[in-house]
C-alpha cells in the first residue's frame, strides 16, 4: 500500500474509515498540536490537555466509520477537543463551589460547635450500626485514608468488594442522616456525597 503521506485529507479520511492505521498516524501527527494547543488555552493544564488529546484521537479513531470525507477532520477534533475542554472546566467550577461551601457551612459550624457535635454524633451511631465488613470499609478508607488496594489487603478481600461495601456504608449513612433534618445533618450528607465521587 501507498504510505499515506501522499494522500489529500479527504483521502486519508476515507482510509480511515476501512480502518488504515497510517493514515489515522498521519491526521495524528498533522492535527495533535494544534489541538494540543487549543486545549491547553482553555484549561491551563498541560496534565488534563495531554488527556484530552488522547481520548479525543481515540473517539476519531471509534467513530471513524462516521466521518464525512468531504468535511475537514480539523473541525470535528476542536469541536471535540472544545466540548471535553469545556466539560472538565465545568467539573473544576463545581468541585471549587462544592470546596467554598464546605468551607462556608465549617465557618458556621466553628461558631456553632454543637452543630458539629450532633453531626458527629450522627456518623457515628450511622457508622455503628453498619455491618461489620462495611464499617471496616469505610473506616480505612474514609476515615483513615487508605487506597482500595490497601483496604482489600488488609481485609482479605477483593478491590472490587472493598468498593461495593463502601458504596453500602455511604448509602446507609446518607439514609440514616437524613432522619436527622435541621439538626446538621445536611451538611454530612453534603459532605458524604463529595467523598463517595
Amino acid at each position: 500500500m501507498n504510505q499515506p503521506a501522499s494522500f489529500n485529507e479527504q483521502q486519508l479520511i476515507s482510509l480511515l474509515k476501512n480502518g488504515d492505521m497510517q493514515a489515522f498516524d498521519e491526521l495524528y501527527w498533522k492535527y495533535q498540536d494544534a489541538v494540543y494547543q487549543n486545549v491547553f488555552k482553555l484549561t491551563r493544564n498541560s496534565h488534563v490537555a495531554e488527556d484530552i488529546v488522547q481520548e479525543v484521537f481515540i473517539s476519531l479513531w471509534e467513530k471513524r466509520d462516521s466521518l464525512d470525507s468531504s468535511r475537514s477532520v480539523g473541525g470535528w477534533l476542536f469541536v471535540s477537543s472544545y466540548n471535553r475542554a469545556i466539560n472538565v472546566l465545568k467539573k473544576n467550577l463545581r468541585e471549587t463551589q462544592a470546596l467554598k461551601q464546605v468551607a462556608i457551612t465549617h465557618a458556621e459550624e466553628v461558631a456553632s460547635p454543637d452543630l458539629s457535635g450532633i453531626q458527629l454524633s450522627i456518623l457515628e451511631k450511622a457508622v455503628a450500626a453498619l455491618s461489620p465488613q462495611k464499617r471496616r470499609a469505610f473506616e480505612l478508607c474514609k476515615l483513615q485514608g487508605k487506597s482500595y488496594e490497601e483496604t482489600a489487603a488488609l481485609m482479605g478481600i477483593s478491590k472490587h468488594t472493598v468498593k461495593e461495601h463502601l458504596s453500602g456504608a455511604i448509602h446507609f449513612i446518607k439514609e440514616y442522616a437524613s432522619k436527622y433534618p435541621g439538626a446538621g445533618a445536611g451538611m454530612l450528607i453534603f459532605i458524604l456525597d463529595q467523598i463517595s465521587k
